[in-house]
């Protein structure tokens, strides 16, 4: 007995289109690679061309199928521009990913306007935006999948949330929002809560030795998080396998959250 013919009805993401933004670096990056091995054809946005080429060209390494678009999310004109450009390559998406963020979180009594606006239109503006381009299409073809990488600072305040913190709640409200909507047309919306995870966007902890040490001494598994570790859960996600799972934010922390 071959159980292959099982787990690819479950996980394959054979024939799909995946966008997925902020998908250049750190748990974008993981998760691009995780839908384009499991099969999805996927199609790259973040700022940086030198970091979009790199990823493209390591996925084509591998023999998956990708493309990259260079695109400014901190606008309603960017956003949109992108979201056009983004179904060049290989057509309407049946999964997105909303993984670009900014992570600006200065004092509480040192917030100030500009740093709230750009933090709000890029983590969850443009998400937003994102779903309202994509999300119908998807209802109307009968399945879609949208993922929000969303941080414990929408669930507790530490390590100065400020808006960041604002940001990521109102993306997980926005992924129930957006499950109410579709899910009965096979669109589930859910939201992926990682713990710390040493990534570029998390530079300013990450330079703290004793910060990270007692981080890591918070989770139960001992240690704090990669951009690898989502590859899984993003894949379960992106596939037919979560059909039954939607409006949920899961936390891949390693325990971090429950104690």
């Amino acid at each position: 007995m071959t159980t292959q013919p099982y787990l690819s009805e479950l996980f394959s993401l054979d024939d799909r289109v995946a966008v997925v933004t902020g998908g250049s670096s750190g748990i974008g990056r993981a998760i691009a690679g995780a839908l384009a091995r499991a099969g999805a054809s996927v199609v790259v946005v973040a700022r940086k061309e030198a970091d979009l080429i790199a990823t493209v060209d390591e996925l084509a390494a591998h023999g998956c199928r990708a493309a990259w678009v260079s695109a400014d999310l901190s606008t309603r004109d960017g956003v949109r521009l992108a979201a056009e450009k983004a179904v060049e390559a290989f057509g309407e998406p049946d999964i997105l990913v909303n993984s670009a963020g900014i992570n600006l979180r200065p004092p509480m009594a040192e917030l100030n306007e500009d740093v709230w606006d750009v933090t709000m239109a890029v983590n969850l503006e443009a998400p937003y935006l994102l779903g309202q381009r994509f999300g119908p299409g998807m209802a109307e073809r009968g399945y879609g999948r949208i993922i929000h990488i969303s941080s414990q600072q929408a669930h507790r305040a530490f390590v100065q949330s400020g808006v960041y913190g604002v940001s990521k709640g109102g993306l997980e409200s926005l992924a129930r929002s957006q499950a109410e909507a579709w899910s009965s047309s096979g669109v589930t919306c859910n939201t992926l809560v990682p713990g710390f995870v040493m990534t570029a966007l998390n530079a300013r902890l990450s330079s703290d030795p004793e910060k990270v040490a007692a981080l890591a001494a918070r989770t139960m598994v001992g240690r704090n998080g990669l951009a690898e570790d989502f590859a899984g859960a993003a894949v379960f996600l992106a596939g037919r396998a979560s059909g039954y799972v939607t409006g949920q934010s899961i936390f891949v922390d390693g325990g971090f959250s429950v104690h």
